[in-house]
């Protein structure tokens, strides 16, 4: 199998030079910043928008019984599926579907099937479909015994979560080995499961990597759900407003935001440079750049909460109030990322799983050119920007004097002209 990581343009793939690149990025987020302090005097999100009901019998259709059980035995069957190809598969990523499924149709398909559908692995997670059978057949009570712990804790074990699978992707000394693999997974759903038998399956909503990932980005996706439970198409950035801001919010989308971004940094000619000449060795030295790199965009964050209080005055919470701007510029990143990977290890690893040749399938090509792909990785960073400058100022308006609204989205403006001309970097390099 080909290197487990990102597929991205060079240089020399992008429709236009680099420079034009940098420059029409920043004139993008810029003049939306512009706009918006002239145009957009007032918020106009709202978390609890109702949205439009969709047809009722799709609504009967979304929340069927029958569709809920295929949805949980097909994700069980799939963590099923993986374990034994970990477990009596050959040690060979090029011959055992297992990492491709973990680190390309699990990491990646989450993406773009959250993006459209909603939460998805709300429904397909293995690890609360388990916990379910489980207080069923012991009787026990699926709400566990501390629910309230849960809410105290909020995303920080998702957060810690990505972070271990983050560096087990990118930084660990053999991510696609069966054993190193089985051992995560096993390790990782033992942590899960006494999570949700001590604070109540509500652990999973948060506590869960994958799930957090997954509702995270599900707020960009058209499709939602009322306060009545309703079926509903509504504005992406009305649902991304109505954000939970919980406990760890801010760690969770660093750790992606950052972990994205150093995924690009590791493929530059100079980082591989540096990490094969680092008398500290390879492990150690993509360790700590993968931190470094989560650090700094928690840093810049941060300065940029603390900068807008001291611009604005008092903010009720500064840091996670503007905390949901992230996530479409998260999001963005992701899609650039991850686009070619997909499209490309993604049939491949399906067709080896269904025992396509001894030898595996070979890897398709791109659906689009160098400079398509190119082109959708620039549309996708600076589209991801301008819609985090928009929740941002819209939360602004609403949280902010009338007369410091603007002024004091100078911060968080700076911060994300910052993420872009960096991503751009990346794409470029």
């Amino acid at each position: 199998m080909t290197d487990l990581a990102h597929g991205v343009g060079t240089r020399h793939d992008l429709p236009v030079s680099a420079f034009h690149a940098y420059a029409g990025a920043f004139t993008a987020v810029l003049f939306s910043f512009l706009a918006l302090g002239l145009l957009w005097p007032v918020s106009r999100f709202n978390g609890d928008s109702p949205g439009r009901p969709l047809p009722a019998a799709l609504q009967r259709a979304a929340d069927s019984a029958v569709l809920r059980r295929i949805l949980r035995a097909t994700g069980l069957a799939a963590a099923a599926a993986v374990l034994a190809h970990l477990w009596f598969g050959p040690d060979d990523p090029d011959r055992n579907p297992a990492p491709g499924a973990v680190y390309v149709l699990l990491w990646c398909g989450i993406v773009l099937a959250s993006l459209l559908l909603g939460p998805v692995w709300r429904l397909l997670n293995p690890l609360r479909t388990l916990h379910t059978l489980t207080c069923r057949a012991l009787r026990l009570p699926a709400d566990g015994h501390r629910p309230d712990l849960a809410q105290r804790l909020g995303n920080w074990p998702a957060a810690a979560g990505l972070l271990v699978f983050t560096w087990l992707e990118l930084a660990s000394p053999a991510p696609a080995s069966s054993v190193v693999l089985l051992a995560f997974l096993l390790g990782y759903a033992a942590v899960q499961l006494t999570g949700a038998a001590v604070c109540g399956r509500g652990w999973f909503d948060r506590g869960d990597a994958f799930e957090a990932y997954s509702a995270l980005l599900g707020r960009l996706s058209p499709l939602g759900r009322s306060r009545g439970g309703r079926l509903v198409l509504r504005s992406p950035l009305n649902q991304l407003d109505g954000t939970p801001a919980a406990p760890g919010l801010v760690a969770t989308v660093c750790v992606l935001l950052g972990g994205t971004a150093y995924d690009g940094i590791s493929g530059t000619p100079s980082w591989i440079t540096t990490v094969q000449t680092s008398p500290m060795g390879r492990t150690a030295t993509a360790t700590l750049g993968l931190l470094a790199t989560v650090a700094a965009v928690a840093l810049l964050y941060l300065a940029a909460a603390g900068a807008t209080r001291l611009i604005a005055g008092p903010v009720p919470h500064p840091v996670t109030a503007f905390a949901h701007s992230l996530v479409p510029i998260t999001a963005g990143y992701l899609i650039a990322h991850y686009f070619t990977l997909l499209t490309t290890e993604g049939p491949r690893t399906i067709a080896l799983a269904f025992g396509a040749g001894a030898d595996g399938p070979a890897t398709p090509d791109p659906p689009l050119s160098p400079s398509g792909i190119a082109t959708l990785q620039v549309t996708a960073v600076v589209s991801g920007h301008i819609l985090g400058v928009i929740a941002a100022h819209d939360r602004s308006v609403r949280l902010l004097p009338p007369a410091r609204a603007v002024v004091g989205g100078v911060p968080l403006l700076a911060v994300m002209v910052c993420y872009t001309l960096g991503g751009i970097r990346l794409l470029v390099a």
